[in-house]
């Protein structure tokens, strides 16, 4: 958040000699009141980078034990290559092709207006407006996201070397906070967002007003790589959970989530099988099998109880001495 400091001179002394009060007057201290722009001193640090790989977690999971695999020599030096640049084994086809070929690699096409954002402060307002046509428009509920939008048929590819965040409906554009490292090559995602319904009921005194009104408030955007960057319409696709990456809307910020693994069988599993769990107000990022679904029935009971458990634990702590009851 930038902050502006007002700096104030002292008047200037009395002149001892009298002047002409209509003859205009020059002074060094009369200067004009500068509000220099205080920059935020995050920068986000590409040099030490933190292990996002994903692991089990033995005392998250639900149903099952979590399921720790090990890696042989080839998987290893394959995951060190990932965490350096997320780089994975694409098969090469064509931008602007709309018939694949036996790859899927996503060729770089050179814009003339790309502007690389690596390294630049966070929240800080550039001196130029971009072409929107050219970037991913993401609208949420405080501010639009922008990233940079290759070239594709498909419209799903992304480039997050560049990217900038605005108020609503404005061309005031900033650099937005990066949290965690970003991929440095283009990659297919799959966009879904996290937000409520917000309803609106019409006043007691106009009736003839519209009975209600829903508006949608979009709080995270939520994008999925396609695993092995392959395309919708390929037979072989699938979404990689283990790759999200998460736009705040109130933060103005983009990070990748930690995602806990509880389906046996590696990174070599049946990634069809696979189901993600997301919890907290769109915090917390869990897979598990397709099979330990549960139904829209049982999720809401467990809600409830847990709302009920706690409204009641706290209207009992007005009845007690103690803080904390038993009888659950």
């Amino acid at each position: 958040m930038n902050a502006a400091a007002l700096l104030l001179h002292p008047p200037p002394p009395i002149p001892r000699t009298l002047t002409n009060p209509f003859q205009p007057t020059t002074s060094s201290a009369q200067k004009a009141l500068t509000f220099p722009l205080l920059m935020s001193s995050y920068r986000p640090s590409l040099s030490a980078r933190p292990d996002f790989r994903i692991k089990a977690d033995d005392g998250d999971a639900d149903g099952g034990g979590a399921d720790d695999y090990d890696m042989d020599e080839e998987e290893e030096l394959e995951e060190v290559d990932n965490k350096k640049d997320y780089d994975v084994e694409y098969e090469p086809v064509l931008a602007g092709s709309s018939i694949a070929s036996g790859d899927d690699d996503i060729a770089v096409v050179q814009s003339k207006s790309f502007m690389s954002t690596k390294g630049w402060d966070s929240e800080m307002i550039v001196d130029y407006r971009i072409n929107e046509d050219e970037f991913h428009k993401l609208c949420l509920f405080d501010c639009d996201f922008f990233i940079r939008k290759p070239p594709d048929p498909d419209n799903d590819v992304y480039d997050f070397r560049e990217m900038y965040v605005t108020p609503p409906d404005t061309d005031i554009y900033a650099i937005p906070k990066v949290l965690a490292p970003m991929p440095q090559k283009y990659i297919r995602c799959a966009m879904s967002d996290y937000g409520i319904y917000n309803v609106t009921e019409p006043p007691i005194d106009a009736p003839r007003d519209p009975m209600y009104k829903s508006d949608r408030e979009v709080y995270k955007v939520f994008l999925t790589k396609h695993y092995r960057n392959r395309r919708l319409g390929d037979p072989d696709f699938v979404l990689d959970f283990e790759e999200i990456y998460v736009i705040d809307s109130r933060t103005k910020s983009i990070t990748r989530a930690k995602v806990v693994v509880t389906v046996p069988g590696g990174k070599k599993r049946d990634r069809k099988k696979d189901l993600l769990v997301v919890r907290d107000n769109g915090n917390s990022f869990k897979i598990i099998l397709s099979s330990e679904r549960d139904d829209p029935t049982t999720v809401i009971q467990k809600e409830e109880w847990e709302t009920s458990r706690q409204d009641m634990e706290r209207h009992l702590r007005k009845l007690r001495d103690f803080s904390v009851s038993n009888w659950f």
